[in-house]
């Protein structure tokens, strides 16, 4: 018996399709139970069987999924790239902005100026305007283009027969190519690091795609000419046309032309200032390459000659020296930004400047180093040695140089507790005593009851210092130094601090000095005149200054030191303050203080951090301070002739003749003898030397310096 509702299907591959079940009409036909099943047995064993409820439900899925797999994918798949398109958007407007390649890709040449016009040093990239395209003639354009990207003009970006030819002509062993166009030059060096990687080529062509997609083909070309690297410390074809022939690049010759195009290859390797003959080898090339890419004929490539040189623009001027280096972050900082070459004036007194050189010039150092710093209490630096020859060592030791300040630290552990309310005739203990495993002495194995703060600081005495160092406490000083500007770590809990056992700069200190002069603190040196403050800092950021008694009798102190102290040798006839330093077996000496608007600090020591044989601050680094503080107080010395021409040589920082040290210091048994062969020393011994400083003899060893520092 059949039944109309269980009609099997002779037809099923047609209706089912390629895949699927097969048999029945329907899935819900197939589903239904049959009413008649039970009550006719025939109909039973007539009917087929089909899949039961839960394979039927299967085989519906995998239906409905192969009918809709491919359109699935296909919009999956276009979903995916559209993200992936928006990622690559946004990776290349945040890390190749157009405007980039607008800047030159090299910081441009700054030259500084001492303060009153003279040149000190010129740094930086040899920068020009921008070129035209449009400008150019013809064959100064075709040059660059026969030599770097003939079609240039016909792709977008990538070149891919280039990169073939390339790839095929290094596989063969011929002259090496790159195969990258001028666009993908010019995205590699704005955007991308030197580094040859496979990743770093691909960015390099997702970059050169960018590129060609919002910039016309001419502005890829200006913007590859300002930029490209010449040699010689010239970016960009108008500064290399003044450089190497003294013309704009809109009147070059067709053979200037061809031999700047060859510098693009090696351009420190060709540069034809120093490596003629290789540039004219080079030329040849481009020679070739024009003729091949028909923009000359061969009887126009043989006629034409190597270009003489003619190199007018030439810089006298030194690169760096201790002073320039220290400045010249802040110049990049404070330079307007653009291809044009600027002149910035700095804080450097030329006057000083010669004063500072002359004096550590002829202190008779030996192999001994030296530093010296003046500035002015708003942190204006006006001088600065940073060692005694910089064609030597280019170290910086007044800023980069990190010593012991020795007893020049105590200052703040005297000014701590004035502001806790001692008083500078307080009395403070003087015997030795022993804290755990530490045991400070004084120098001269004097000790007695009791001393005066004042007598203490004048005498330096270590003792002293601790105990009230630990009566202070050791938060409380470190937090004052902290105020004053020093920033270098001080271990806390460590009663040697007081004696000056952290390390610092010689700049560092002294600013915490002129903090103090100026009661003005903190004190951030600076090599440019400070611009006025405005309202918002006035109110909200304005300086931390010490109450009107506490700076009195700091001062007090630090008059003491140097009239009746440690610091005798420094002593002006005016009013003056000051405080020595030295650190542990003689491994530095220093001498800090201030006079008039000045503040000064000098650092004698060996950059192997060996011992100075018999110098205390109170010593040579006294006399040096003393010796630039006369004269820079107004001895007779001329300042020297204004000399605004950033182009004029660095001529007026000459060292003077060293005679003019001061010839006599008589009240602390020193005796200095000056003739034209240099300075003979005599020294008593040091008064202010650390605990286990050895006894020095009491004679130095005349020390000679043959030949003065190089103007700086």
């Amino acid at each position: 018996m059949a039944s109309p509702r269980g009609t099997w299907r002779d037809d099923e591959e047609d209706e089912a399709g390629p895949v699927g079940h097969t048999g029945y009409y329907s899935l819900s036909e197939s589903m239904i139970d049959d009413p008649w099943e039970e009550d006719d047995p025939d109909f039973a064993d007539e009917r087929p069987r089909g899949p039961g409820l839960w394979p039927a439900l299967w085989d519906r899925g995998i239906d409905i999924l192969t009918a809709h797999s491919t359109r699935f994918w296909a919009i999956r798949g276009t979903a995916a790239f559209l993200f992936l398109l928006i990622l690559i958007v946004i990776w290349l407007a945040i890390t190749a902005p157009l405007s980039k390649s607008l800047e030159p890709i090299a910081p441009p040449q700054i030259t500084l100026l001492a303060a009153d016009g003279t040149p000190i040093a010129r740094n930086g990239a040899v920068y020009d305007e921008p070129v035209d395209v449009d400008r150019l003639p013809d064959h100064v354009v075709n040059a660059f283009l026969a030599t770097e990207d003939r079609r240039f003009y016909d792709h977008w970006g990538v070149d891919p027969r280039g990169l073939a030819r390339a790839t095929i002509n290094n596989w063969t062993g011929g002259p090496t190519q790159g195969g990258s166009t001028i666009t993908q030059q010019l995205a590699k060096f704005t955007f991308l690091t030197p580094e040859q990687s496979l990743s770093r080529k691909a960015r390099e062509m997702l970059i050169a795609f960018w590129l060609e997609t919002w910039l016309t083909k001419d502005e890829i070309l200006e913007r590859y000419l300002s930029n490209a690297y010449f040699g010689d410390n010239t970016y960009g074809l108008r500064a290399a046309s003044l450089h190497y022939f003294y013309r704009q690049p809109e009147k070059l010759k067709p053979n200037q032309a061809a031999m700047l195009a060859g510098l693009l290859k090696a351009p420190s390797a060709y540069a034809p200032s120093q490596h003629y003959q290789r540039a004219v080898e080079r030329m040849g090339a481009v020679k070739v390459s024009l003729v091949s890419a028909g923009y000359i004929t061969q009887e126009e490539a043989d006629a034409m000659r190597p270009p003489p040189l003619d190199m007018r623009l030439t810089n006298d001027l030194p690169t760096g020296t201790y002073f320039a280096d220290w400045a010249l972050p802040e110049a990049r900082d404070r330079a307007s930004p653009g291809y044009a070459q600027q002149s910035l004036t700095t804080t450097l007194d030329a006057r000083l400047q010669n004063i500072a050189r002359d004096v550590i010039a002829g202190a008779g150092l030996g192999n001994a180093q030296a530093a010296l710093v003046a500035m002015r209490p708003n942190g204006e630096v006006v001088a600065m040695i940073g060692g005694t020859d910089y064609s030597q060592s280019a170290f910086n030791r007044a800023t980069m140089a990190t010593r012991q300040p020795g007893s020049t630290f105590k200052t703040f552990v005297y000014l701590a507790a004035l502001q806790e309310g001692y008083e500078p005739d307080d009395p403070i203990g003087n015997r030795p005593f022993t804290q755990g495993s530490y045991r400070p002495e004084n120098y001269d194995d004097r000790y007695s009851d009791f001393l005066t703060l004042e007598q203490a600081f004048a005498k330096s005495s270590n003792v002293a210092t601790v105990r009230l160092f630990n009566e202070v406490g050791s938060d409380r000083v470190i937090g004052l130094a902290r105020d004053l500007g020093i920033n270098s770590p001080i271990a806390r809990g460590d009663p040697s601090v007081a004696l000056g056992t952290a390390g610092m700069s010689l700049m560092e200190l002294t600013a915490a000095y002129a903090g103090i002069a100026g009661n003005s603190y903190p004190v951030r040196p600076t090599a440019f005149v400070r611009e006025p403050v405005g309202l918002w800092d006035r109110i909200f950021n304005a300086p931390r200054s010490m109450s009107a008694s506490s700076h009195r009798e700091i001062e007090q102190l630090l008059r003491t030191a140097i009239n009746n102290g440690t610091g005798r040798a420094a002593q002006l006839p005016g009013p003056n303050f000051g405080k020595t330093g030295t650190t542990q077996n003689n491994r530095d000496a220093l001498f800090v203080g201030y006079a008039g608007d000045l503040v000064v600090g000098v650092w004698i020591g060996n950059d192997d951090n060996t011992p100075l044989k018999g110098i205390s601050g109170g010593g040579l680094p006294a006399r040096i301070w003393k010796a630039f503080m006369r004269r820079a107080q107004g001895s007779g010395d001329a300042a020297p002739a204004r000399r605004r021409s950033p182009n004029a040589p660095v001529q007026p920082l000459d060292v003077p003749d060293a005679r003019d040290i001061p010839t006599s210091i008589e009240e602390d048994g020193v005796e200095i003898t000056t003739d034209e062969s240099g300075i003979t020393i005599r020294e008593a011994p040091p008064i202010d030397a650390p605990t286990d400083a050895p006894r020095p003899a009491p004679e130095i060893a005349p020390l000679r310096e043959e030949e003065p520092a190089p103007a700086n």
